[in-house]
């Protein structure tokens, strides 16, 4: 079987403020370790896959920064959007760009921002995901996660019946997607066994999703076989998109989805929280980068990354991210909301720290 490899490495992520900015992402920051999310990424993939058949979907502000983490990686493999229209448009324009040799290539779209630790488990069920397409090519086959406490922060896909067993997996039809639950239906869905968490990977083969963008999408679908068909349009055309997610454009609509059941561990780093959690070894724990002292101060994590000493007396559970021009200091308990102070420096006119 061959399958191509689409990471997508475009987010912007505002709730990991101030280190993820416009111009280096995220993605393109060392959050975990000295390596970057993508570095990461593309290494862990690379174990699994021929380095020529992985690509990275970006923005074009992205790219000169996506060459040097990844030196090896030809232009060829970058799948460049000249301005964001969110995923649709991204996946959209991977799909096409990668259809033009063969319609029926498979193609897995995974992420950059993610942290996953048993990395031959991950490979495995992107690979059987693949399988899951050549047995069935006209549905789309998703990841799904099974949840090991009551997140409220993710998405969730609800199975229904199995589908079919696949050697060791099985997959099955998708019942529906959840959106972020509250905590007391996030615990009924921990208890259940079909409810998965989504961490939005989607193994298809490109004819079969150029389909569904005609159904669901026709505006954007003409937008992209123009592009397919003529690349030098693509600077003219793209912009016409109009902005929607894969999920409320493709996903929740499309009547053929089958879901196949991770056991891999997953961490989407979407705010700091995550990344303190993901990092210590229980929730009293420091953890730092860089010069730090504390007194009588615990389950804080501080980052400093303009090698000034930070100092803490007497606190807990705090956020504190310094940057050479900015510092975040919040509640562990407020993460998600960082994104909040983002909206503040666009509205304030204070682009220099965006």
């Amino acid at each position: 079987m061959k399958m191509k490899i689409v990471i997508l490495a475009g987010g912007s992520g505002t709730r990991l403020w101030p280190l993820s900015r416009k111009r280096f992402p995220k993605q393109a920051q060392p959050l975990i370790g000295n390596k970057t999310l993508l570095q990461l990424t593309y290494a862990r993939i690379k174990k699994g896959f021929k380095p020529v058949d992985i690509f990275i979907s970006t923005g074009r502000q992205y790219v000169k920064g996506i060459k040097k983490q990844l030196p090896g990686l030809k232009h060829s493999q970058l799948i460049v959007e000249p301005v964001a229209r969110e995923t649709a448009a991204a996946i959209g324009l991977a799909t096409v760009t990668l259809a033009r040799q063969d319609p029926q290539t498979i193609i897995a779209i995974v992420n950059s921002d993610h942290f996953i630790k048993d990395e031959k488990k991950y490979l495995q069920a992107i690979k059987a995901a693949g399988r899951s397409v050549e047995q069935y090519p006209g549905y789309l086959t998703l990841l799904g996660i099974n949840p090991t406490y009551p997140e409220t922060g993710y998405g969730y896909i609800k199975l229904g019946r199995e589908k079919a067993g696949l050697g060791q997996e099985k997959i099955f039809n998708v019942d529906a997607f959840k959106e972020k639950p509250d905590l007391a239906t996030a615990r009924k869905y921990l208890k259940s066994w079909a409810y998965l968490w989504n961490p939005a990977y989607f193994v298809f083969r490109a004819d079969t999703m150029l389909a569904l963008y005609k159904k669901h999408l026709s505006a954007q679908y003409k937008i992209l076989t123009a592009i397919q068909n003529n690349p030098g349009k693509l600077k003219t055309e793209f912009f016409k998109i109009k902005p929607i997610s894969i999920d409320y454009g493709i996903m929740e609509k499309a009547a053929k989805l089958l879901c196949l059941p991770a056991a891999f561990d997953w961490t989407d780093i979407g705010h700091w929280r995550t990344v303190q959690e993901l990092l210590s070894l229980k929730k009293s724990d420091n953890v730092v980068k860089g010069k730090y002292v504390a007194v009588d101060s615990s389950g804080n994590l501080v980052y400093s990354y303009s090698n000034k000493l930070i100092a803490t007396l007497g606190i807990k559970n705090l956020i504190i991210i310094e940057t050479r021009d900015a510092l975040l200091v919040c509640p562990k308990s407020r993460a998600q909301e960082v994104k909040k102070i983002v909206q503040q420096l666009e509205e304030g006119k204070l682009s220099r720290y965006l």
